[in-house]
C-alpha cells in the first residue's frame, strides 16, 4: 500500500510541477507554444486520423466505458473492484474539470495573449481513465495487455489533440499524471480491502470447504499466478523501453527549443518541437502505464 501512496503522491506533485513550468513560466510557455504552433505541420492528413480518435471520447463514452467495467467486476464476483473503478474514473475525471476551470490559471507572459489554461487535457484525462479502468477489472493474465493496450490508446489520443491544435503537451502530461495520481489512491483502497484470509481454488478441508490460506496454499497460489507474473514483468519492461526510447529524443529536442533564442520560432524549430512534444507524450504514457501496472500488481495479483 505505501507504493501506492507513493505514486499518489509523486503523481500529484508531477501535475503540479508541470503547471508550474510550462504555464507559470516565461520559457515554459514559450516551449509549449513552439511545439503547439509546429502542429501545423501535415496537419491536413493528420488530421484525418486523429479526429476520429479524439470523436469517441464523450461523455456518454465514459459512462459506457464505466458500466461495462462495473460488469467485468460484478460477473467476476469483485464488488470492490466496482468500488475502485468508480473512484478511479470519477476522481480522476473530476479532479481534471476542477484544476482546469477552478484552480489553475494561465497568466498572460506575452507568450499567447488571450489563451486560457487548458491544463490538464479532459479528453486524455477520459483515455487515461478509460484505459486505467480496464487494467483494474480484467483478471491477472489480461492485465499487462490491457496496460499494453492503454499506453498505446492514451498515446493516441493526446498526440491527437496535439495534432488538432486542442491542447498543449504540457496538458496532455498533466492529464496523465492526475490520472496516475488517482490509479495510485484506487490501488492503496484495493490493498486496504483484501482480506486478512483467502481461499484457494483446488485447496480444500477435511470436510470440502476451501481452506484458509497456509504455505501450501501459499505456494499453490503462486504457482498459479506465475504465468501472469512473467508477463507483466516482461511487458512493463517493454513499455519502460518504449518511454525511454521516446523520452531520450524528445528530451534532446526539446532541450534545443529550450534554449533557443528568444525569438520567433524558426521553421526548423517548430518542426523540432513538434517531434519532441510528440515523442514526449508517448513516453509519458508509456511509462505511467508501466508503474500503473505495477501498482496495480502491488495491491493484489488475484484481483
Amino acid at each position: 500500500m505505501l507504493f501506492c501512496l507513493l505514486v499518489a503522491l509523486g503523481s500529484a506533485a508531477g501535475v503540479w510541477l508541470t503547471y508550474r513550468v510550462f504555464v507559470r513560466t516565461y520559457t515554459g510557455q514559450r516551449v509549449d507554444q513552439v511545439v503547439f504552433e509546429g502542429s501545423s505541420y501535415g496537419r491536413g492528413r493528420l488530421w484525418q486520423v486523429a479526429e476520429p480518435v479524439l470523436d469517441v471520447v464523450s461523455v456518454p463514452y465514459i459512462a459506457l466505458v464505466l458500466l461495462a467495467a462495473v460488469l467485468i467486476a460484478t460477473l467476476r464476483r469483485r464488488w470492490e473492484l466496482a468500488v475502485q473503478v468508480a473512484v478511479l474514473m470519477g476522481g480522476a475525471n473530476l479532479t481534471t474539470q476542477v484544476l482546469k476551470y477552478w484552480v489553475f490559471d494561465r497568466p498572460q507572459l506575452g507568450i499567447s495573449p488571450g489563451s486560457a489554461n487548458a491544463l490538464p487535457s479532459g479528453h486524455t484525462t477520459a483515455a487515461a481513465s478509460v484505459s486505467a479502468a480496464l487494467v483494474f477489472v480484467v483478471p491477472p493474465r489480461a492485465r499487462p495487455w490491457a496496460a499494453v493496450l492503454g499506453a498505446v490508446y492514451t498515446s493516441a489520443t493526446g498526440v491527437s489533440t496535439l495534432i488538432g491544435r486542442w491542447h498543449r503537451p504540457s496538458d496532455v502530461v498533466a492529464a496523465i499524471l492526475v490520472v496516475l495520481a488517482w490509479t495510485g489512491l484506487a490501488c492503496a483502497l484495493a490493498a486496504l480491502s483484501r482480506p486478512a484470509h483467502r481461499s484457494v481454488p483446488g485447496v480444500r478441508t477435511g470436510d470440502g470447504g476451501d481452506a484458509p490460506v497456509d504455505m501450501s496454499a501459499t505456494a499453490a497460489l503462486a504457482l498459479r499466478d506465475a504465468p501472469a507474473r512473467n508477463t507483466s514483468r516482461v511487458l512493463g519492461g517493454m513499455l519502460v523501453l518504449a518511454s525511454v526510447g521516446a523520452g531520450v529524443p524528445a528530451a534532446i529536442a526539446l532541450r534545443q527549443v529550450w534554449l533557443a533564442p528568444d525569438a520567433p520560432a524558426t521553421a526548423g524549430e517548430l518542426i523540432t518541437g513538434y517531434i519532441g512534444g510528440a515523442l514526449g507524450i508517448v513516453a509519458a504514457a508509456c511509462l505511467a502505464f508501466a508503474v500503473l501496472l505495477a501498482v496495480r500488481d502491488a495491491a493484489g495479483r488475484a484481483g
